[in-house]
């Protein structure tokens, strides 16, 4: 699983290409509730890329590396309700593409398929976590769950300075014009 989840975590962009090639050239259900799937299927997107903004403002750009260098252990900001809110972010960002897309089919062959890319990955992050920062991410493991958010008991105010907000749009900026780029060819798709 560790040799996986490296490879997967050095190429996680390419995982979702079978999922965009499905949400690009696979016709719409015909469906009157079009109008809600659209509508949802924007809520999706913006409830995702809002998860991805405020980790991003949390964690920073080593977010973006494709490495196995390491920050700091970041534990404030959605980082002290789940361990993993980037990948969350992910899942809802390509629910609501889907929804949007109208191939509500989809919604759970994309959930299963990133999820299991996503454990991978996060089995493989976890060893290299422990092993770089020990007893501190340990303590944080025992604290904060890895999929399912919750409210901790107690927080303690963290002395973490989070990253500006111009800092976190050039970071995300990636993301950002991908969901642009993925709304106009689903916008181009449903007009032909």
């Amino acid at each position: 699983m560790s040799h996986l989840g490296a490879w997967l975590f050095r190429h996680r962009t390419v995982t979702a290409l079978p999922i965009s090639i499905a949400l690009l050239t696979i016709p719409a259900s015909p469906t009157p509730a079009g109008k809600w799937l659209t509508v949802a299927g924007i809520a999706a997107v913006a409830a995702g890329e809002l998860v991805r903004l405020w980790a991003v403002r949390h964690i920073g750009a080593i977010s973006r590396t494709r490495s196995d260098r390491l920050g700091p252990l970041v534990q404030s900001g959605p980082f002290a309700y789940v361990r993993n809110p980037l990948y969350l972010g992910n899942l809802a960002l390509w629910t609501g593409f889907a929804l949007t897309a109208r191939l509500v089919w989809l919604v759970p062959l994309a959930l299963v398929l990133l999820s299991a890319a996503y454990h991978a990955i996060v089995r493989w992050e976890e060893s290299l976590l422990e092993s770089r920062l020990g007893d501190a991410y340990r303590v944080y493991v025992r604290r904060v769950p890895r999929w399912i958010p919750t409210v901790p008991a107690r927080r303690t105010p963290l002395a973490v300075r989070p990253f500006t907000w111009g800092e976190t749009l050039f970071s995300e900026r990636g993301t950002l014009m991908a969901i642009a780029a993925g709304y106009l060819l689903l916008w181009l798709k449903l007009r032909v």
